[in-house]
């Protein structure tokens, strides 16, 4: 059989289509969903790794701020998203291992496929530089007697740590809740709480200026900026809470595509400008696989949800 050369021309061309290369990914800009504020720690975080991850993968990684809900609303919007690959989002620890257990959300753990784990929260017990408290002790025994004290906080687990030390000591701390980081810290200020715990950046300039004092590190470690403040582990009191901040993609990505990201992900956390960001906000710069974040939110989802339950904390509207 012969085949003309208009049909030989248009069989060429064929193959050519079909044997085309399929477009390297990522060929266009990707967007990060993060599920608070713009300044906060939590986004200027995730800003950090986005220009590191930028430079892996060769396209401009854009944020999208989705705030709300105790951070539950950028989850929820994530997890509705195509999953194309080019959209992912910061999956904190607090909302999918704590938030589900305190309010209605429309997501769990199988919502995502996980990237990474990226960052590491650190919790601090604070106290004014003038309180009559000057070690976890005094707290307690003061929590013990009369009517018990009042702490701050904004929400889990920053809460859990006063209410476990309650639990492990039989003594009484009732919370006073605000909005924010920096609202506590004010109200701390203000005599309007005894005690507060909250992260780095909250505490350690006003310890710099002489108004308020670290009396424990809550988190499994020290603070490295006051290395000589103990653990409340180490201080006798079996009570730590941690936090970590992750990213995600919608249930379904394509495998190859979360390799490329997790790659850019670990690639841009172990780059000492990324590094040295990190720690400027009190944030430690951490490193895990999706598969690890993965289980260390669903160990968590367990571990939290006994607390919850133990501490009675109540449901509240999204």
């Amino acid at each position: 059989m012969h085949l003309s050369l208009p049909k030989l021309l248009a069989a060429a061309g064929c193959l050519l289509v079909l044997s085309a290369p399929a477009a390297a990914y990522p060929d266009k800009p990707l967007n990060l969903v993060v599920n608070y504020g713009a300044g906060g720690n939590t986004d200027v975080a995730a800003r950090n790794l986005a220009t590191g991850m930028e430079k892996q993968l060769k396209q401009s990684v854009v944020v999208v701020n989705r705030p709300g809900a105790m951070g539950t609303l950028g989850p929820t919007f994530l997890s509705r998203q195509p999953a194309d690959g080019y959209t992912f989002g910061v999956v904190t620890y607090s909302t999918v291992a704590i938030a589900p257990h305190l309010m209605t959300v429309s997501y769990d753990i199988d919502s995502f496929d996980f990237i990474a784990g990226f960052g590491r929260f650190r919790y601090g017990v604070a106290v004014r530089a003038d309180s009559p408290y000057e070690t976890v002790a005094d707290l307690v025994a003061a929590a013990k007697g009369g009517a018990g004290l009042f702490f701050g906080a904004p929400s889990a687990p920053n809460n859990l740590a006063m209410f476990e030390l309650g639990k492990v000591t039989g003594g009484k701390f009732e919370q006073i809740l605000y909005k924010s980081g920096a609202e506590t810290v004010s109200a701390l200020l203000g005599k309007q709480v005894e005690v507060i715990v909250q992260n780095p950046s909250d505490i350690l300039p006003h310890v710099s200026a002489g108004t308020m004092r670290l009396l424990a590190s809550a988190s499994p470690i020290r603070w490295p900026e006051l290395p000589d403040v103990p653990t409340l582990k180490e201080q006798g009191y079996d009570v730590e809470i941690d936090s970590w901040l992750g990213i995600a993609a919608p249930r379904g990505t394509a495998p190859e595509q979360l390799r490329v990201l997790q790659e850019a992900a670990i690639a841009a956390m172990n780059d000492p400008q990324v590094q040295e960001k990190f720690k400027g906000i009190g944030v430690d710069p951490a490193t895990l696989t999706g598969a690890e974040y993965r289980k260390a939110v669903q160990d968590g989802y367990e571990t939290m949800g006994r607390a919850i339950k133990a501490a009675n904390l109540p449901r509240v509207a999204p």
